[in-house]
């Protein structure tokens, strides 16, 4: 402790003094007997000229009269400093003119009596610090709505969030009362708010809260949060710029420096060696390069390091974020980036990759929440068809309202129910809400009976979903159900190879959400009524064959792209030639065939000749200078001519000293046996 405190404390102790009775009146408050009384004598004595300054010593006169401690002085000019509002103003006259004065009065001086006979008893200390903790307590009270309004951070950032957030829903479907489809929450991208939800924030924290305070500084960010154990940051070379402002929509773009280029090339090079190592040597030179972090992270997910492959992930992220345009928002629903750019490939890629490794690591509401935002870096053409995996996590994460609405707002112009993943998960949804407990009877059966329709509806657009699905959940079916042509065998063989391949991503990841018992008995009843309404030959089902079969004729290069990241043995199993016979890249799988190219990579001097012939690689082990597929030099002619005389005389001494070589071999035939009837034992 400073001797200032020190000081202030012993001029504390000695303020002490017990209150005399003398200097208490009835009535008013002492505070307003002295404005009372202040006022009188500047009216009588004082000229106007002089007002505000006695005001202001009447003032302190007032507060070195009525406090005799130095803290409750200092806690008085806090709550002086506090605004009134005009209804309290205006309630305090009204207040005092209606009470009885008499019955005040006596009030008044029985309390007084009571607590001057109780504070003369007790020590002078305690009646210190019972009137500190009366004064803490009054501040708080009166400060408790305000400072929890400010100290509420996130409450902050969701109210500037709706205020500026794009809404991304039809103008016909959109509601002021509720959040946009693709509503981002900073607080959701931290994975630690999530298991902070599940275990605690002491299970969560427990180990790192004692490290704070010897960590290195590092810039705050939003995705991920930087570790002591990287590498020291520094500028990778990436930066971001704004191309564009359409309609309040900002376009980005990601820009490599001459730097960054070279160590790309250097990049490519790694990767044609086919060689891990070379990627390492490159990183511990650039610890930050983007796309050397995202290669190394799939060889070390192949090895099942997944720790190291998730940290070089937010590594990627990291350098990402540090390299943000001062415009460029997470939140928002305005920013966008084209995935045509090379540049831009690696962010998608990043957030992808990040976000499944949340949702295997049990973070289906963060992933959730990644998923949303690659959807709206560019929600019209969607370059990782992320339309086929936010129902997933959204039903992982028991988020069923953001389902049904972004189902409700996007199916006039995007067709979801086309889409064998949203046909299902919206039936799903609905049967989950019809099983809440505080749901009311009418509302939980009209639920009900919305999923019955629905998955009814899906079972007839998609019935080769059906087997897989209960081959994956291990349930055997019904023989009236295997035995029947609408979900026999049949179904997958007539499917179309766009169709399969969507049928079979869902199935392999959704599996799961199936093996519920509800789930299944559910499944079982609307599996019979499918039945029964084939066999009385509804319209609905001949409509949606006529539908499946005009449709799904070639998948788009989209989903082809999400498949193959996806990795669902189900649905790789069904990509077409096209895909599978070309080399897949882990840093740009599938990249667009109208790529917007910024800069392109010089061309590599060849070493060799892999199209020589026999003859032509004889002649280099004998000519070192001989190459036929060199160029033409500029010379004159004599001197190629020349040239061409010399290879001629090269050429037609070997050809000589081959001929004679040839001509002087002899065979030389074996020895006779002279005993024909040598036993073979005879040797080893």
């Amino acid at each position: 402790m400073s001797t200032r405190a020190l000081r202030r404390l012993k001029g504390k102790q000695r303020g002490q003094e017990a209150l005399d009775l003398g200097d208490l009146t009835l009535g008013d408050t002492p505070e307003e007997q002295a404005e009372a009384e202040e006022e009188q004598l500047d009216t009588a004595n004082v000229s106007p000229s002089n007002k505000k300054s006695d005001g202001r010593k009447a003032k302190k006169s007032k507060a070195q009269k009525n406090f005799s401690n130095i803290y409750e002085l200092i806690g008085s000019t806090d709550i002086e400093g506090e605004k009134i509002s005009a209804d309290e103003e205006a309630e305090k006259p009204n207040r005092n003119k209606t009470s009885d004065p008499a019955k005040n009065d006596n009030r008044d001086t029985d309390k007084l009596d009571q607590k001057h006979e109780e504070e003369s008893a007790k020590p002078p200390g305690d009646r210190v610090k019972k009137k500190k903790k009366k004064k803490k307590t009054k501040v708080t009270s009166e400060d408790g709505q305000e400072a929890a309004a400010d100290d509420n951070i996130d409450l902050l950032l969701e109210n500037l969030e709706q205020s500026n957030g794009l809404n991304l829903q039809n103008d016909d479907s959109g509601v002021s009362d509720r959040r946009p489809v693709l509503h981002v929450e900073h607080r959701n991208l931290n994975s630690e708010t999530e298991l902070k939800r599940y275990f605690g924030a002491r299970a969560v924290l427990g180990d790192q809260r004692p490290r704070q305070r010897n960590r290195q500084f590092h810039r705050s960010t939003w995705m991920t949060s930087p570790k002591d154990s990287w590498p020291r940051f520094s500028r990778p070379g990436i930066s971001m710029t704004l191309l564009e402002t359409k309609d309040g929509v900002h376009y980005f773009t990601f820009e490599h420096s001459r730097e960054y280029q070279q160590v790309q090339f250097k990049f490519l090079d790694a990767v044609e060696s086919m060689d891990p190592n070379n990627i390492v040597a490159l990183l511990q030179l650039n610890p930050y390069h983007i796309d050397s972090l995202l290669q190394l992270s799939d060889v070390c997910r192949i090895q099942e390091d997944q720790e190291m492959a998730r940290d070089l992930i937010e590594r990627a992220l990291y350098s990402f974020e540090c390299a943000f345009h001062p415009l460029f928002s997470l939140t928002s629903g305005t920013s966008r980036l084209d995935y045509l750019r090379p540049e831009n490939r690696a962010f998608y890629l990043a957030l992808y990759k990040h976000m499944m490794f949340l949702e295997k690591r049990g973070c289906p509401r963060t992933a959730l929440e990644y998923c949303k935002l690659i959807l709206s870096l560019d929600p019209d053409s969607d370059p990782l068809c992320m339309l086929l995996l936010i129902d997933f996590l959204a039903l992982r994460s028991r988020e069923y309202q953001s389902v049904l609405q972004l189902y409700q707002d996007w199916e006039e112009h995007r067709n979801l129910s086309q889409l064998p993943n949203f046909a299902f998960s919206t039936a799903l949804c609905h049967f989950h809400l019809s099983q809440q407990e505080n749901m009311d009877p009418e509302e939980s059966h009209k639920q009900r009976h919305k999923a019955d329709q629905l998955l009814q509806i899906a079972l007839i657009m998609f019935p080769a979903v059906l087997m897989p699905l209960l081959d994956l959940c291990t349930v055997q079916p019904d023989a009236a159900v295997t035995s029947h042509s609408f979900f026999g065998p049949n179904s997958q063989i007539r499917q179309l190879p766009a169709l399969a391949e969507l049928t079979g991503l869902y199935v392999g990841r959704t599996c799961t959400l199936w093996r519920e018992a509800a789930v299944m008995l559910w499944l079982e009843e609307m599996v019979k009524e499918v039945l029964r309404r084939v066999d009385a030959k509804d319209p609905v089902v001949e409509d949606c064959q006529n539908k499946r079969k005009q449709r799904y004729q070639s998948a788009p290069r989209n989903i082809h792209r999400h498949v193959l990241l996806s990795e669902i043995k189900e649905a790789t199993s069904t990509l077409p030639l096209e895909v599978t016979t070309q080399p897949v890249m882990g840093f740009d799988p599938l990249p667009p065939l109208d790529s917007v190219i910024s800069y392109t990579r010089p061309e590599r001097p060849r070493v060799g000749a892999s199209n020589e012939s026999t003859l032509s690689l004889f002649f280099r082990s004998l000519l070192p200078n001989f190459n036929i597929q060199d160029p033409p030099r500029q010379e004159d002619d004599m001197e190629v001519a020349r040239a061409g005389q010399e290879l001629n005389q090269e050429v037609n001494r070997l050809m000589v000293a081959m001929r004679d070589m040839l001509a002087n071999i002899r065979f030389q035939e074996p020895p006779r046996e002279d005993n024909p009837y040598r036993d073979d034992d005879e040797w080893d």
